[in-house]
C-alpha cells in the first residue's frame, strides 16, 4: 500500500487523477476501521490531511460553505446557530477523540447509511462542492447517495466542501444506538423546520440501503401546516397530524435485521423519532419548547 502526501489542494486532485483507485484519508475513522479489519486493502492511500482550506468554513447571507475536514467538534462548537441539526448529529458521533478527527467529508466519501451526518444533510439541505483536475461541481444532496456504500463522485473527485442552508426555523435530531456513544446508529432521524419556505424537511439514517428523506410524510405535514393555518397561528399541531406523521415517515424507512437491530424495530423507532423531533421543533417555533441548541 503506498501513501501519497499531497501539499496542496491541487497536488492532491492531480493525485487522484494519476491514481483514481487511491482512496482519501483524513480523519481517517472510517477508511482506518476497514483497513484495520482487513475489509479493504487499497492500492493507494491519499492523505488530505495538509490540505488547510479543508479545515475552513465560511458563514455567507443564506448558506454556510463547510471544509470536507473541519472536525465535528468545530461545528458543535462555533456552528451551533447557524446549523442547529448538523451540531446535534455530532454530538452523537462516537468519542470526543473521534470528534476531534473526524468530517462531514469522510461520512459523505464513505457514504454509509448509517454515517450520522447524513440525516441532519439531508433535512437542512445542502449542495455537495467536488472537484477533479477537470472541474467542480455542485451535487444536491438528493442526488449524492446512490446505492448501499455508494456516491455521485467520478472516479477522480474529491469532495472539498459542502454548502448548507442556515437554519432559518428550529432544528432536531435523534440516534437509537445500543448504547449511548461509541455506537454505530441502530437508526437516525433529523428534521428541519423551514419557515421562509414553509416547508419541512426530513432525514432517516440506518433504515434504508442509502440515507433517505421521508417525502411522502414531508409532503403530507406540509400540506397539513398550510391548510390549517399552523404557520402563520403558531397553534399546537393536532396529534392526529403528528400520528400520521410519523406513520409515514416510519413506512419510509426500508431497513434490514443485522446484529444492531431488526427491520420491525428500526421502522418502529423511526416513527418514534420523527413524532419526538417534530414536537420538539414546532414547540421551538411557537417559543415554547426547546431552543434549536436543544439535544434530541
Amino acid at each position: 500500500m503506498d501513501f501519497l502526501r499531497p501539499a496542496s489542494w491541487e497536488e492532491a486532485l492531480a493525485a487522484k487523477a494519476e491514481h483514481p483507485t487511491a482512496v482519501p484519508i483524513a480523519g481517517g475513522t472510517d477508511v482506518m476501521v476497514e483497513i484495520n479489519f482487513d475489509h479493504r486493502r487499497p492500492q493507494y492511500l491519499l492523505d488530505l490531511n495538509r490540505i488547510v482550506e479543508l479545515r475552513e468554513w465560511e458563514v455567507g447571507e443564506e448558506t454556510v460553505r463547510l471544509g470536507a475536514s473541519v472536525p465535528y467538534t468545530q461545528i458543535m462548537e462555533e456552528l451551533r446557530t447557524e446549523l442547529p441539526g448538523l451540531a446535534l448529529a455530532s454530538h452523537t458521533v462516537a468519542s470526543p477523540q473521534i470528534r476531534n478527527r473526524g468530517g462531514v467529508g469522510g461520512n459523505l466519501g464513505t457514504a454509509s447509511p448509517a454515517g450520522d451526518a447524513h440525516p441532519a444533510l439531508l433535512a437542512a439541505d445542502c449542495e455537495v462542492e467536488v472537484e477533479s483536475v477537470r472541474g467542480s461541481r455542485l451535487i444536491p444532496i438528493d442526488d449524492f447517495y446512490t446505492g448501499v456504500k455508494r456516491n455521485a463522485l467520478a472516479e477522480d473527485e474529491l469532495i472539498r466542501a459542502v454548502h448548507i442552508k442556515k437554519a432559518d426555523g428550529p432544528q432536531q435530531y435523534s440516534k437509537v444506538g445500543t448504547r449511548n456513544a461509541m455506537v454505530i446508529a441502530v437508526c437516525a432521524f433529523g428534521i428541519a423546520l423551514h419557515p421562509e419556505t414553509r416547508t419541512v424537511r426530513t432525514g432517516i439514517g440506518s433504515a434504508a440501503p442509502t440515507p433517505i428523506r421521508a417525502k411522502t410524510a414531508e409532503e403530507f405535514l406540509n400540506a397539513a401546516l398550510d391548510e390549517g393555518g399552523f404557520w402563520e397561528s403558531k397553534k399546537i399541531i393536532t396529534p392526529s397530524i403528528a400520528k400520521q406523521f410519523a406513520e409515514l415517515a416510519s413506512g419510509a424507512a426500508n431497513p434490514i435485521d443485522d446484529v444492531r437491530g431488526t427491520a420491525s424495530y428500526r421502522r418502529h423507532a423511526v416513527g418514534i423519532m420523527a413524532r419526538r423531533t417534530l414536537g420538539w421543533t414546532w414547540e421551538s417555533y411557537r417559543g415554547k419548547g426547546r431552543s434549536i441548541e436543544g439535544v434530541a
